[in-house]
């Protein structure tokens, strides 16, 4: 075990060298004659491991210098044994309640000295290694959660991703929808009507949960998912499903959880009711208004703003302006007021999202640069 340092505080020269005798056969030892000689040695190097200090000294005497330690974020956590000739039960209690952890009385007696010493130092060492095996524990904690999040966010996009594998042509959709999300809920968290539903937190499971918006998807046959053309009557009622066969998906991993996890109840309503209308002509629920959770509510302009943008077997990229006017037409029938506010509000920043996360695609490049920089 390294060698501890022990500062031993006495306006007493005599006092202080028989400590410095005692002691030193074990310990390295500082001495101070004066409080405030004491408060540089215990601030300075080596850190003394515990303090002896005598309590009747002139200038700063013991019960004001331990003050000081205390007060120092340097030097708060050393223990301190008052040392000194004053031996009533009231100055004892005095000491103990400022933050002494013992008291020997003088004169002094060198057994006593080195056991109480030697106890002192062997409860710091135990203290210090609890605290370090204590900060190992934690960094090894955030590291396991850090990972698992990581894990999890793998999942997440892998599981978005099998949407996209029957459905080629969709490439960074799901990056740039999650980029759309968390700028609407950004901006609308500010408003009183969105202030408790749209916390920071809340904002992060969002968008950690809308890669899943169309898992569902899964389960479309590919002659009616990848079809060229307008679906039929039936086979647009099969396309519907999708939103109801994602809920389901994501209501059976949560089953399989032994721990509910915050971002699959919301992916389950992402899924479930992104397709949902403001006025309630939507599916698969026919939802209208306040009762469309927020989380599908933003969903629904993201995808929406997106499709338009993007290249679709059955149609070619939109220019950014049209897509815009689209949204502005749905306000307060497609989607809530406020979003749709939201999106203009921010137009610019979705069209430089669309811009840096865009598929390889020439038309659509040469629509999306006919708008004006956000910058501009």
């Amino acid at each position: 075990m390294p060698q501890k340092t022990v500062l031993v505080v006495d306006d007493a020269p005599e006092n202080a060298q028989l400590l410095g005798a005692v002691l030193g056969k074990h310990h390295r030892v500082l001495s101070a004659t004066s409080g405030a000689r004491a408060l540089e040695l215990a601030a300075g190097q080596p850190r003394p491991d515990l303090i002896l200090l005598d309590i009747e000294m002139p200038g700063l005497d013991g019960y004001a210098v331990l003050d000081r330690l205390r007060a120092d974020a340097r030097t708060r956590d050393i223990p301190v044994i008052f040392v000194t000739a004053m031996d009533t039960e009231t100055d004892e209690l005095r000491g103990l309640e400022r933050g002494a952890v013992d008291y020997v009385t003088k004169p002094i007696r060198p057994g006593i000295v080195v056991a109480r010493v030697r106890t002192h130092l062997a409860l710091r060492q135990a203290r210090d290694d609890l605290q370090n095996q204590n900060a190992l524990l934690e960094a090894e904690v955030a590291r396991r959660m850090a990972e698992n999040v990581l894990i999890q966010d793998a999942s997440i996009r892998s599981l978005g991703r099998l949407a996209e594998v029957r459905d080629p042509e969709t490439g960074n959709h799901l990056l740039r929808t999650q980029s759309y999300v968390r700028l609407l809920g950004e901006h609308l968290r500010a408003l009183p009507r969105f202030a408790r539903a749209l916390t920071s937190d809340t904002i992060d499971v969002i968008v950690k949960s809308a890669p899943l918006h169309d898992i569902g998807k899964v389960g479309i046959p590919d002659h009616i998912l990848l079809k060229p053309g307008r679906l039929t009557s039936d086979e647009w009622t099969v396309m519907q499903t999708h939103a109801k066969l994602g809920a389901e998906a994501i209501e059976i991993a949560k089953r399989d959880e032994a721990h509910p996890l915050a971002f699959l109840s919301v992916a389950k309503e992402i899924a479930h009711w992104h397709h949902e209308k403001w006025d309630g002509s939507g599916y698969p629920d026919r939802l209208a208004g306040d009762a469309i959770p927020v989380s599908a509510r933003l969903m629904a302009l993201a995808d929406v703003f997106d499709a338009l943008l993007s290249r679709r077997p059955y149609k070619e990229p939109m220019a950014a302006e049209r897509a815009i006017e689209i949204i502005v037409e749905g306000r307060g029938t497609h989607f809530d007021p406020d979003v749709v506010d939201a999106f203009l509000a921010q137009r610019q920043t979705f069209v430089a999202i669309a811009r840096t996360h865009m598929d390889s695609d020439e038309a659509l490049l040469a629509k999306l640069s006919s708008l004006p920089s956000p910058a501009s």
